[in-house]
């Protein structure tokens, strides 16, 4: 029995998970790091997640800014990207009524270039488990189904359809082989065209033409909810075996 123990307790003591003291020190470290940040932004997201997603709200914090609102806009498209405690099209409306439909587009898609490009690479660098903490198991389930061959196409028609989530599709594209440019290529040309419309509606709203933005905002509405309610075909369209 005791023998047993003994082996048993060698081969354990001789399976080394870190390289050095060292790697296990700066393990620890950044499991501590990361865990205190986790801690602060549920905090965060949680005390003013009622103001995040209210359209007024958000309109006079980000115009308090002044210049700087410009930024303060891109910031937070990029943490909606990253973190989704904001709607991205709110943000889309607001910067519609603010800057207008063009300047508005400009901002939003900074914003969403930069947090794509963090989202696909969080997802790249940290792996599968990861993004399996933070996405839901049956949404990844439903991109694992599209072949290889097809992904570039699925990737950029998914986020092309409005209603679908972009934001999941972003961890999800990074578990992919194809290179992180042409990832953030086909975030960015995909979502571009739905996130003009939502600006537009902003625009619209901020010049007083209450019955354009109405059944603009309508359409937009009816069209997010056919491509969400019809998020299955979609995958199947580039599935291998189709």
């Amino acid at each position: 029995m005791d023998t047993g123990l003994d082996r048993l307790r060698t081969r354990l003591e001789d399976v080394r998970v870190f390289a050095s003291s060292r790697d296990r020190r700066r393990f620890v470290v950044h499991l501590l790091a990361l865990g205190l940040a986790f801690v602060v932004a549920t905090v965060l997201v949680r005390r003013h997640i009622a103001f995040l997603t209210d359209v007024e709200s958000l309109r006079e914090f980000i115009r308090g800014y002044g210049i700087l609102a410009p930024v303060m806009l891109v910031v937070l498209q990029t943490v909606q990207v990253v973190a989704a405690p904001v709607p991205g099209q709110i943000l889309a409306v607001v910067a519609g009524y603010l800057f207008g439909a063009w300047w508005g587009t400009l901002y939003n898609m900074v914003g969403i270039t930069i947090g794509s490009a963090i989202a696909f690479w969080i997802s790249r660098r940290y792996g599968r488990d990861y993004v399996e903490t933070i996405v839901h198991e049956d949404a990844l389930a439903r991109f694992d189904a599209v072949s290889d061959d097809y992904g570039r196409a699925a990737l950029f028609f998914l986020f092309l359809v409005p209603g679908l989530p972009d934001d999941v599709i972003c961890f999800a594209g990074g578990l992919t082989e194809i290179p992180l440019w042409q990832l953030v290529v086909l975030a960015v040309v995909g979502r571009t065209p739905a996130f003009f419309l939502v600006n537009v509606v902003g625009d619209l709203l901020g010049t007083d033409r209450f019955v354009a933005a109405l059944a603009l905002a309508v359409a937009l509405a009816v069209i997010s909810v056919l491509g969400y309610r019809n998020r299955e075909l979609f995958v199947r369209l580039f599935r291998g075996d189709a």
